[in-house]
């Protein structure tokens, strides 16, 4: 497909302008003035239409296709949420509208919102208190580890050390070390479990928290769960849930019940709001009740008359850490869903994403590798080991499927299971779309056994073929020169 700039005929006008009839600002200092007018291209009203409604249909879309990448990306947009998010009451208040008095009447619904929201989290996770605020999972995983540090900062105790598991998510030590924590990596076992022998051995009083991605990025929720809270608590530390994959859990497990301090939410993912393209997101984040002091302000608080207010005086709270109050649109979609399903249809979708990744697990087992094969949860992870030997790679599967018109899985993560494929179904996709793209996957093992050069030298029906991925990380080009 041709670029824009490729379809410019000289002197072709879409639009014509007409002459400003507003006086001329006075012109920038001769620095900052172009030295030539814009390379813009030449195009007819018809072809800017046409190009950009051709270019649409390339991208990849959950309302097109079923698309199985795995960890934290939500698959269902429902539109009735869409639909919500833009009447006019909530798409046109302001941030900076009063919120009591006069215009405040125009903020009571919003602010409500935000209220019920972390009302409706807080008995989700048995959590004491939440706030909304965060823009994205990652940035609630800051928020949370800030939390934990003001904590002991608050008390006393001055400590160093975060311990994660090698099967969380990749944010976990990230987030724990912006934070000025020095990150102790405890490994999987042959069990697919954390190492208990090396956790107790790294387990001290210089330890500020342990961070748990629950169920983990292998899909697999650790069943001495209650025994690690234990261990952490008993030498003064704090208990983190990275409640990324908490889909798996709704109804099940309250992460509150089990000893954890604090949690963060991938709203754009348990409760099914967008989350394309890098954006956006929201990640709140809950604490119980020693930590319930210090979380961020504003505070959304419910007033003696029923009113709504945002309460900016809490002496021991960490302060601000995003502008407003949160990605509104991302909460008030998730609280929609939570109130369309209720308890009973939360409950059912946890069942659907766990049953959904073990029959793919199941299916799959006989083509493939499972490292750790047992019940998962919202996941499946298996391995391309059994295809490397015939020099058939994960990432010669993942273009393949391109090929077979699916968007290819997460693969190479997690880290610790070679030449892995991270299959994540959820709880929204039909046994017939399921059913299809296992086939698909079958197709492929059995092809790497038979043709492997077939397999390797996909994509071939596709407008960008393979591509040098090395050189186009660093060495980009990204601008048209005519």
């Amino acid at each position: 497909m041709r670029l824009i700039f490729e379809k410019n005929v000289e002197g072709r006008r879409g639009v014509k302008i007409q002459a400003s009839d507003v006086p001329a600002a006075p012109r920038p200092d001769a620095r900052y003035r172009r030295k030539e007018p814009p390379r813009l291209p030449d195009v007819s009203e018809l072809d800017v239409v046409r190009h950009y409604t051709n270019l649409s249909r390339l991208n990849y879309s959950v309302d097109t296709n079923f698309y199985p990448l795995g960890s934290c990306t939500m698959k269902y947009n429902p539109k009735f949420t869409e639909l919500l998010a833009g009447l006019e009451g909530f798409s046109a208040v302001h941030p900076l509208l009063p919120q009591l008095a006069g215009g405040g009447i125009l903020t009571q619904g919003s602010l409500e919102v935000l209220y019920n929201t972390k009302k409706l989290l807080c008995e989700i996770t048995g959590m004491a208190g939440f706030t909304t605020q965060p823009l994205a999972g990652a940035h609630g995983e800051l928020t949370g580890i800030m939390l934990i540090a003001a904590y002991h900062r608050h008390n006393g105790s001055r400590r160093k050390y975060v311990i994660v598991p090698d099967s969380s998510h990749g944010t976990n030590p990230a987030s724990a070390a912006i934070a000025g924590y020095k990150v102790i990596v405890i490994p999987t076992g042959a069990d697919g479990y954390m190492d208990m022998a090396e956790y107790k051995k790294h387990l001290n009083d210089k330890v500020a928290a342990v961070m748990l991605t629950c169920p983990d990025t292998l899909g697999i929720f650790n069943p001495r769960i209650k025994e690690i809270t234990d261990l952490a608590h008993s030498a003064g530390a704090l208990m983190y849930y990275d409640g990324a994959n908490m889909n798996a859990m709704l109804g099940k497990c309250r992460p509150g019940d089990i000893g954890f301090d604090v949690i963060h939410l991938n709203l754009h993912k348990t409760f099914a709001t967008p989350h394309g393209g890098g954006g956006p997101g929201a990640g709140p984040v809950g604490v119980c009740e020693k930590l319930a002091d210090l979380l961020p302000v504003p505070r959304v608080v419910k007033r003696s008359d029923g009113t709504f207010a945002l309460d900016y005086h809490r002496q021991k709270s960490i302060g601000y850490i995003a502008p407003f109050y949160g990605n509104f649109g991302v909460i008030l979609k998730a609280y929609a869903y939570m109130l369309l399903l209720g308890k009973k249809g939360l409950i059912e979708a946890a069942e659907y994403a766990v049953l959904n990744a073990n029959y793919c697990r199941v299916k799959l087992k006989n083509y493939y590798d499972i490292p750790y094969d047992r019940i998962c949860m919202h996941e499946c992870v298996i391995s391309a080991s059994k295809q490397a030997k015939n020099g058939v790679h994960a990432l010669d599967i993942a273009k393949y499927l391109i090929d077979k018109g699916y968007h290819p899985p997460t693969i190479y993560f997690p880290l610790i299971v070679k030449e892995a494929i991270m299959i994540e179904p959820t709880e929204t996709e039909s046994k017939e779309t399921l059913d299809a793209f296992l086939d698909t996957m079958i197709e492929i093992a059995k092809l790497a056994n038979e043709n492997p050069e077939a397999v390797k030298q996909a994509p071939l029906t596709r407008p960008v073929k393979r591509l040098d991925e090395t050189k186009a990380a660093r060495e980009p080009n990204l601008r048209w020169q005519p």
